[in-house]
């Protein structure tokens, strides 16, 4: 395996009775990649096996140019010595150490001169300056799960695991922790690999994707362009659409909404408090595109772009198809009836309108 100084490559296999895991990718040396599959598709499995958790595994592992296994050299560097911060569904506290204390643990372990974290910055990246005096048991879901990600980071990792750190959290807890999740990938150069079966919380966190099932790599690559193939969205059913990079370009204070402006035209959302300028990104629903010969007048519908047909193929339903459209260099999904998709005449290089019934923002 050729190393690479700013990227992760993993060639590894792990045999258990009635599953194997046989993944080969090669990883974005920073910024987020999911993990993302169904339950047994193999995503801790492969998560644990990177951590050096899983003595059994065989192949070569390289992160950012550190060779931590490789089975044709005997090589095995065991998790303690591989740097990372690991994070899991429960937080893992020391029940009989306060905040404080937690921190404290996971920092001494670490040489002054190795330290890549610091105190304050962990504790203001992850909003428990006022927490550090509590015990464990006085803390919610969420703000434990908080000082278990700040501890994770002060030790220093060149690589942060986060096996389903949301999945233990109720709907309300989740919308809590996300902000801090992504002040972590925007203000941190640690790379992690997040481990998830929720479609949302990849579309808002993640840069990178690799799609498992059955202890195999279905697909990898950027978020973007791997949530917009044809040949993906039955392993995320109804979740199936595109994530989209945009910006503020203006805001309508009679209407009380806001405009953003991407490499595929502008859409309308309602008003947000961020300047023009600041970053957006923002998903749209395959189900919540509809598609016309012509710009639609007297509509309720207010987002209508121009687009381009790319390929249509047959949906998880007879009587559906996927269209994958071209908005300027910007990829949509839509999910239309095959009788419709008659109608209209939609082959590829067909010129049409998409009607974008819903924009959800992430963040």
């Amino acid at each position: 395996m050729t190393s690479n100084p700013s990227g992760i490559q993993a060639r590894l296999r792990l045999v258990h009775p009635g599953f194997t895991l046989d993944v080969d990718v090669e990883l974005p040396g920073r910024g987020v990649t999911a993990l993302f599959g169904p339950s047994g598709s193999g995503k801790t499995s492969c998560l644990r096996c990177i951590a050096g958790l899983e003595r059994n595994s065989t192949g070569a592992l390289v992160v950012n140019g550190e060779c931590w296994q490789d089975s044709s050299r005997q090589l095995f560097i065991p998790p303690h010595q591989r740097t990372i911060g690991y994070v899991f569904q429960d937080a893992n506290l020391f029940a009989h150490l306060s905040v404080r204390g937690n921190l404290a643990f996971g920092m001494k372990r670490i040489p002054t001169q190795h330290r890549r974290v610091a105190w304050d910055q962990a504790v203001e990246l992850l909003g428990i300056a006022q927490l550090l005096e509590r015990m464990p048991e006085r803390l919610s879901g969420g703000e434990r799960q908080r000082v278990g990600i700040a501890r994770a980071l002060l030790t220093s990792p060149r690589l942060l695991l986060m096996d389903e750190p949301l999945a233990a959290l109720d709907v309300k807890r989740k919308q809590e922790i996300l902000p801090y999740l992504e002040r972590l990938h925007d203000e941190l150069d640690i790379p992690v690999l997040y481990v998830s079966h929720a479609p949302d919380e990849v579309a808002r966190l993640a840069d990178h994707l690799v799609l498992l099932d059955e202890g195999q790599v279905v697909a990898q690559g950027p978020l973007h362009e791997t949530l917009a193939r044809l040949d993906l969205p039955t392993a995320f059913g109804e979740e199936a659409g595109v994530v989209v990079e945009s910006e503020v370009a203006g805001h309508d204070s009679h209407y009380h909404l806001t405009r953003l402006r991407f490499q595929g035209g502008e859409v309308l959302v309602a008003q947000r408090n961020e300047a023009v300028g600041h970053r957006l990104r923002f998903r749209v629903h395959a189900r919540d595109v509809s598609l016309t010969l012509e710009r639609a007048e007297g509509t309720s519908i207010s987002n209508l772009l121009p687009v381009r047909v790319d390929e249509v193929v047959s949906a998880d339903t007879p009587a559906h198809v996927l269209v994958r459209l071209d908005a300027q260099g910007t990829p949509l999904l839509a999910r239309i009836t095959r009788r419709s998709a008659d109608q209209l005449g939609v082959t590829q290089g067909k010129a049409l309108w998409a009607q974008i019934k819903t924009v959800a923002l992430l963040g």
